[in-house]
């Protein structure tokens, strides 16, 4: 699929570079201008990059890995088509991106975009910005980011991403981090900020450990962020994704700038009845889920629970047990009524799936996001059950105040 796309977009940067396109030469022209401060270096590393085979930046040559003025300028002026070229395209995707949002809200939808909180050793980011990371001199990660061990991973997870010197982007007044908000914000309505709790303290693990168990939580840059994005982008319309290893200065964080939390209804089931994933413990101001991109399929996750945690989810649900092509409808159910703001569930649980359908398995590097959704699955009587699963839990676009309410744009989803 990359390489059929990039074969479009060569044939559409021929195309515009042979004709005329008075119009269209000025938006791009325009485009360029406003995002120079991010496209020009990104452009210029992907450019690198195809020069160089693919071949890690730290390989490249020296004075270019440590961004000696001249050598830029020459890269620049050797590389100009295929810079050009890369502008373009990424000229093509906000245009693309704009009319996906417009016609979202002329349908009555709107967006939820995820924000990862770390970037790859290999970007552009790093690159061009290595004064915001912990690096060693000769610019490799002085530390990794990762998770302790946790419900996925017995090691935990070692991701290998590069850290941040969150005193380096408070001088700037968070400049670069902001501007990724603002980017993101072109292209959607409200952010899903992944592993919130970074925000509040990460896991640091030495570069070289081969697992994530011996690392340190090192703080990050708290309420000081949030209160300078608001002051920046006039409101903070996101969602916290506060899963994992979530300690009390995490759910303060969160609390004191208003967020809204993530509830995951496959994590309640453990037979504590002060499990924060349970409905009857949730606040309106969070989200609820059956479960996440990260998560089994319902069905598949109900089918691999041991029999003490079945009896317990019919118990919860007052019923007597039944079988495993109920619980992805069941928890549906169970999000939708809740007094969460809003209620999501995966694809899959809506066409009750197994876990052949599963999309991601944490700490896995390999063999995920395989699954296709295909026109014959989406028959119309699942999305009949939806609708009326929505009007009977005051969730329908004609029902619900949350699809007008404006809070969702700003610090609070409200039903």
């Amino acid at each position: 699929m990359i390489a059929y796309k990039r074969r479009l977009v060569q044939t559409a940067w021929a195309r515009f570079s042979a004709a005329a396109h008075a119009s269209l030469r000025v938006d791009y022209d325009q485009f360029r201008n406003d995002q120079a401060h991010w496209l020009e270096d990104y452009a210029l590393f992907r450019a690198l990059k195809a020069k160089y085979n693919g071949a890690y930046s730290l390989r490249w040559p020296r004075e270019l890995v440590e961004r000696a003025p001249s050598r830029l300028a020459e890269a620049r002026r050797e590389l100009a088509e295929t810079i050009d070229q890369v502008c373009f395209a990424q000229f093509l995707i906000f245009r693309q991106g704009a009319r996906l949002k417009a016609y979202a809200h002329a349908n009555g939808v709107r967006l939820i975009g995820d924000l990862p909180f770390f970037v790859s050793a290999d970007s552009s980011d790093v690159w061009a910005n290595p004064e915001i990371f912990l690096l060693t001199e000769q610019r490799l990660p002085r530390f990794v980011a990762g998770v302790p061990p946790d419900y996925f991973s017995a090691d935990g997870q070692l991701w290998g991403n590069p850290v941040y010197d969150w005193e380096a982007l408070r001088r700037s007044g968070y400049r670069w981090s902001i501007d990724r908000l603002r980017a993101l914000l072109s292209h959607v309505d409200v952010i899903r900020l992944d592993h919130f709790r970074g925000f509040a303290a990460a896991w640091h693990v030495p570069m070289g450990e081969s697992s994530a168990r011996d690392g340190q939580w090192v703080s990050g840059p708290g309420a000081d962020f949030f209160e300078t994005a608001r002051r920046e982008l006039g409101a903070l319309p996101f969602i916290a994704e506060d899963l994992g290893l979530i300690t009390p200065d995490v759910i303060e964080l969160r609390d004191s700038q208003n967020l809204p939390g993530t509830r995951v209804l496959q994590f309640g089931f453990d037979g504590n009845p002060e499990n924060p994933h349970l409905p009857h413990n949730y606040v309106p101001n969070a989200v609820a889920y059956t479960g996440t991109h990260d998560n089994n399929t319902t069905r598949g996750w109900f089918e691999a629970l041991p029999e003490p945690q079945r009896q317990t989810l019919w118990a919860y649900l007052g019923r007597e047990p039944g079988e495993s092509r109920e619980a992805a409808a069941e928890l549906m159910r169970l999000a939708w009524r809740s007094p969460a703001a809003l209620a999501i569930a995966p694809l899959q649980d809506l066409l009750n799936l197994g876990g052949d359908a599963r999309m991601n398995v944490p700490g896995q590097a390999g063999g995920n996001w395989r699954w296709r959704a295909t026109d014959e699955m989406l028959s119309p009587a699942e999305f009949d059950w939806l609708r009326k699963l929505a009007e009977n839990s005051n969730r329908s676009a004609t029902g619900s105040a949350a699809a007008e309410s404006p809070e969702l744009q700003e610090t609070e989803v409200t039903r």
